[in-house]
């Protein structure tokens, strides 16, 4: 086993950058091209910290580099610190008067596409000195790794050492658009939904509530769902399904007050429900970018309709 600890002497913050990066990126190509820096210099580095260390970091093969278990022992020791540091830089450089620096903001694709992006100008508006990113992804962002500052996310953490404040609850409702109305009619009662399209979540993607396709047996046997016309991987992708008018969609609340072209329909029908988390790790904790921008959430969700 790499001893790292006894071993300290003969690796210096230079070649740990450039181990990072290259595990980071796969080849000495893409980490010299990050770090500016020529194929041959990258190799070289690389090849100084396996002679100091007399371990090999890499298995090399013609289409890319693999870590070894030594390295990726290593990796993991180094990925966390410069995590901290990374994170350390950006409390220090915070100002004590106003808030200021980096702030990545994780979400999935439709809540940040569909409701955050369109209002996170009056954030940067308020707070012009927050270099804010949206990172709009399905799939979670390791927030104690500092992959991204906050997450705004469906579901309670499954990391201990993450702090969350759950934000507001809300129900999924049955939408269309009025062009499907106009061609399909309207369906009045649960039942009437045997003779539309129905456009689902695919239950091989993970959907984010349980029991998400309730429409396909609401108002009839369980053991006889109906059958959908369109499958989808995300709820923003069901979304524009039914913005297009292909058919009929449960969608969460927040939905209905951003699209002019969707319906509610089946008033008395509603889905499983769905609560909003705010997620940071622990050492964010003191953070005010971390605090105004939390704040700026509650705000909005409470203007939209939301109580939090």
């Amino acid at each position: 086993m790499l001893a790292i600890s006894n071993r300290a002497e003969t690796m210096d913050w230079d070649k740990l950058r450039v181990f990072h990066a290259v595990a980071e990126a796969g080849s000495f190509t893409h980490a010299g091209d990050i770090l500016n820096l020529s194929q041959s210099a990258v190799s070289r580095q690389i090849s100084a910290l396996e002679e100091s260390l007399k371990a090999a970091l890499f298995h090399r093969h013609a289409r890319g580099l693999i870590l070894t278990e030594q390295g990726e022992l290593l990796y993991e020791t180094v990925h966390e610190v410069f995590g901290k540091l990374a994170s350390v830089e950006a409390r220090l450089g915070e100002s004590r008067e106003r808030p200021e620096g980096p702030l990545t903001v994780t979400t999935t694709l439709a809540f940040g596409s569909i409701w955050l992006t369109p209002r996170i100008k009056r954030f940067m508006d308020r707070y012009p000195d927050i270099d804010v990113t949206l990172a709009l992804n399905d799939t979670e962002l390791d927030l104690a790794m500092r992959q991204a500052d906050v997450a705004v996310r469906f579901m309670p953490p499954r990391q201990p050492d993450l702090i969350q404040r759950q934000l507001v609850s809300m129900p999924y409702y049955v939408f269309a658009a009025p062009e499907y109305l106009e061609t399909h009619g309207l369906p009045e009662r649960a039942e009437d939904l045997d003779h539309h399209r129905l456009i689902i979540y695919a239950d091989e993607f993970k959907p984010p509530v349980g029991n998400i396709n309730w429409l396909l047996t609401a108002g009839r046997d369980d053991n006889r769902p109906r059958k959908p016309v369109l499958r989808l991987n995300n709820l923003y992708g069901m979304f524009r399904a039914v913005e297009s008018g292909l058919g009929i969609a449960a969608l969460p609340e927040y939905f209905s007050s951003e699209s002019s072209n969707l319906v509610r329909i089946l008033p008395d029908r509603q889905g499983p429900m769905i609560s909003i988390y705010f997620v940071y790790a622990e050492e964010m904790r003191h953070s005010k970018r971390v605090a105004v921008f939390r704040d700026f959430l509650i705000n909005e969700l409470n203007n939209s309709g939301f109580s939090c």
